[in-house]
């Protein structure tokens, strides 16, 4: 038995990246592709606010922050953010193994954001004040960032073990 474990171990080690590692990459990338999404859908009017309006244009005043490099600053800022919710995921949901845990994460983090942190950023109106295409579409991103998430790192925990189970037998 003892030499299973070591196996194990060396296994373990031996791989090129860990569980975490690969779960805050893929938050890395679900941040960058889903605020590259949530930008276009802004420029093509589909929602009132733009990713820009929570990460930069809340606390700074420049006129670089209405250009395309404002746009690409941002989306990277928040795919660093979003590290922070993969890291949460991982933490708090990484063994349940269900797409519905991550659509409701990407709601809970749509109401997170809009209703309880809407204070914080100045230049997004309250919910009551924007349009419904706007609320429908914010929704359906957060939805589908919060699943990107969500299943991928369960699905990458899930499969890992398995792939450990497979080993020992």
């Amino acid at each position: 038995m003892s030499e299973q474990n070591q196996q194990l171990e060396q296994n373990k080690q031996e791989t090129p990246m860990t569980i975490l590692s690969r779960s805050l990459l893929t938050g890395f990338i679900g941040g960058l592709l889903w605020s590259t999404f949530g930008t276009v859908l802004y420029y093509f009017n589909f929602s009132e606010v733009a990713p820009k309006s929570f990460v930069l244009s809340s606390w700074f005043h420049a006129e670089w922050i209405d250009t395309w490099l404002g746009n690409v600053v941002t989306i990277f800022l928040i795919g660093l953010l979003s590290l922070l919710t993969a890291l949460i995921y991982f933490g708090l949901f990484k063994k349940i193994n269900s797409i519905w845990v991550g659509v409701a994460y990407g709601f809970l983090l749509w109401v997170l954001i809009y209703y309880i942190m809407n204070p914080i950023f100045s230049t997004v109106p309250k919910v009551a004040d924007l349009n419904m295409n706007t609320i429908v579409t914010t929704i359906c991103v957060f939805i589908l960032y919060g699943t990107f998430i969500g299943y991928s790192i369960s699905y990458d925990y899930h499969d890992f073990h398995r792939a450990d189970d497979n080993k020992n037998s």
